[in-house]
């Protein structure tokens, strides 16, 4: 069996890759897996489990409810709430875990399981391992230690979450945001009441889409993976701007007043500045991955802010940020972590934070943004070829080095081996979108030449 965990936590279809029975196997070892590190010692354990609105999490969230409650943990379920309140109730509750059942950005189908640690963090890869591992024993064969009368867990509907949570997000605002319209889509997803009940509260105009989940409809056509309808309804109510989130609400993309993409990478940049004019920037540096555009990098080095740069996922830019105790990071995506305030990306306060900025300059989002350039990034996937070798061939390394000649400081190239199938990514940025295209597909049929 591959590994169940990956960097977002087990996923599959609901039902088929994720059944009852394994939300119910995993929740059962993660219990067990926990009690043995020492989590629960001394007292009796608590958790704190809440989903999207799918279908799906229904039965599944039963499930790890009752595999829990089996294993002798007291269940607090606080229903549909974004995966960044999941974790911040975890911590502000003192609760030894927390479980969100969310696919995130992906479509309707799909779902997930994702564990916290005490403090609303994630759990240690080795954690994460050892409750695989437990939960395949078992699987197999091996029985449960199981508790009974009194032992079993308590389960309890906890709705106070929601106020506490929106309550925090107000709490952790610089300003408030009177006098700004703006339009939210929820992608009709876990944030769909509580994100505009927070906009509304910090005094913002609220206008929302994609706030109206069935089940079925979580990122359908909406949300930070679609920004089309956010765009036209910024435009068709005048509005000062528009934030997106996915269907867990971990992520935040903008448009501005003109209907215009802000990224990821330009959100980091507002934020940065932000957060330094107000000492809030630790060591006046910001946590990005090699995959944020390299007009970020400039911008920052212009403004004398230092950029770290990690792999790929926002796990590493977490890693980073507590490894160095810096405050702000995120990726391109809309995954923005603002340490202080969260242990996860979390997209409504990104979304409150940004919107802040603009309340509290004057300045509209666009002018905002405006502090980086996006140069043009053209990317090419080459697949069939051996991807261990993209680091040890003379002949790609060659390759990179006559490209980065031709694009000098005012280009960047990226070559980087998929992680789960045969193929290289070949990534190249430049000032002019057609020397990109030109470096890039020269690259591609040298790693094609080298590797095929």
């Amino acid at each position: 069996m591959g590994r169940l965990f990956g960097t977002d936590g087990v996923r599959g279809v609901a039902n088929v890759g994720l059944t009852a029975e394994m939300a119910l196997g995993l929740s059962v070892a993660a219990a067990h897996v926990l009690a043995e590190a020492g989590t629960f010692a001394g007292h009796r354990a608590t958790a704190v489990v809440g989903r999207d609105p799918r279908a799906s999490g229904e039965f599944l969230e039963a499930a790890v409810v009752a595999g829990l409650a089996s294993a002798g943990v007291d269940v607090l379920r606080v229903g549909v709430l974004p995966t960044p309140a999941v974790a911040y109730l975890t911590g502000a509750l003192g609760a030894d875990l927390g479980v969100m059942l969310s696919a995130s950005h992906n479509a309707m189908p799909d779902n997930g399981i994702k564990f916290f640690a005490r403090g609303g963090h994630k759990l240690a890869d080795d954690l994460e391992d050892r409750i695989e591992s437990v939960y395949e024993e078992h699987r197999t064969g091996a029985p449960w230690d199981r508790p009974t009368g009194a032992g079993v867990g308590r389960v309890r509907e906890y709705t106070e979450g929601f106020d506490q949570y929106a309550a925090h997000l107000i709490g952790v605002l610089p300003n408030r945001l009177d006098g700004l319209k703006i339009v939210l889509d929820e992608a009709h997803g876990a944030a769909a009441r509580v994100s505009p009940e927070a906009f509304s509260r910090a005094g913002a105009e609220v206008i929302t889409i994609g706030a109206e989940p069935d089940g079925l409809n979580i990122n359908d056509g909406c949300g930070s993976t679609h920004l089309g309808q956010l765009t036209a309804a910024v435009i068709e109510h005048g509005a000062d701007l528009g934030i997106a989130h996915d269907g867990d609400a971990d992520r935040c993309l903008a448009v501005d007043h003109t209907g215009a993409e802000v990224d990821g990478d330009q959100i980091l940049a507002v934020l940065a500045l932000a957060m330094r004019e107000r000492g809030a920037l630790r060591s006046e540096t910001v946590v990005a991955t090699v995959m944020s555009n390299l007009g970020f990098k400039l911008a920052m080095e212009r403004e004398g802010i230092h950029v770290v740069q990690t792999g790929v996922g926002d796990r590493y830019v977490l890693e980073e940020m507590k490894e160095h105790g810096f405050a702000l990071g995120g990726e391109q995506s809309g995954h923005v972590i603002i340490l202080d305030h969260a242990t996860t990306g979390d997209g409504t306060l990104t979304g409150l934070m940004l919107a802040a900025r603009v309340a509290q300059s004057g300045r509209s989002l666009r002018e905002l943004a405006g502090v980086m350039e996006r140069l043009p990034q053209v990317l090419i996937n080459v697949p069939d070829v051996d991807r261990s070798r993209v680091g040890s061939s003379g002949d790609v390394a060659a390759a990179v080095a006559e490209a980065e000649r031709e694009l000098g400081a005012s280009g960047r190239v990226l070559l980087r081996p998929s992680g789960t199938e045969p193929l290289v990514r070949v990534m190249v940025e430049a000032e002019d979108i057609e020397q990109a295209r030109a470096v890039a597909g020269r690259l591609a049929d040298a790693v094609k030449s080298a590797l095929g």
